[in-house]
């Protein structure tokens, strides 16, 4: 199944300024999100991020801040058991990419959630951290067993641009260079 620019949703999950130091690989977690962001400006895909606890994580991190036109906090790790998840997701975007921080812990539960209530989800491998590389693990094998697609940034741009002769082509692609 392809998603597609006009029923794709980017979902950032929970990747605060006091989480992201303890994060394995960080850097390259959040370099990965930050070119999912743009490349989602660029295709007009809407992106959304999560806040777990904001007084005790922070706010997300200035790299990714500026792409989410709405940020949902939470204080479940599931964030559609929060009360404002309703109308959080735009109408007939019924293709969730997932990209954050932790995998094994709100991006899982997260994710489950989303598969629950019927969203296709796509889970950005390189795009996700943990605190140990174990943890990242399980965690992208349990939702890849509930479901959700494992894919990788580079897979997901190219798949919403769909070809070398889409207007943004050129634009998105100095963002992986």
């Amino acid at each position: 199944m392809t998603f597609a620019p006009a029923t794709s949703c980017l979902l950032l999950i929970d990747f605060q300024c006091r989480l992201l130091p303890a994060i394995i690989d960080a850097r390259t977690t959040i370099d990965n999100a930050e070119r999912l962001a743009q490349s989602a400006l660029l295709l007009e895909i809407p992106v959304l991020a999560t806040e777990q606890n904001r007084d005790g994580l922070g706010e997300t991190a200035a790299e990714l801040k500026s792409f989410a036109r709405s940020t949902l906090p939470k204080r479940h790790f599931n964030a559609t058991r929060e009360t404002q998840w309703a109308g959080f997701i735009p109408e007939n975007r019924n293709h969730i990419v997932v990209a954050g921080c932790e995998a094994h812990v709100c991006v899982l539960q997260t994710v489950m959630g989303l598969l629950k209530i019927g969203y296709a989800v796509r889970l950005v491998r390189d795009a996700v951290g943990s605190r140990s590389l174990a943890n990242r693990d399980a965690g992208l094998r349990r939702a890849e067993y509930f479901g959700a697609e494992l894919v990788t940034t580079e897979m997901v741009i190219f798949e919403w641009l769909g070809s070398c002769d889409h207007p943004a082509f050129r634009k998105v692609l100095k963002l992986l260079k």
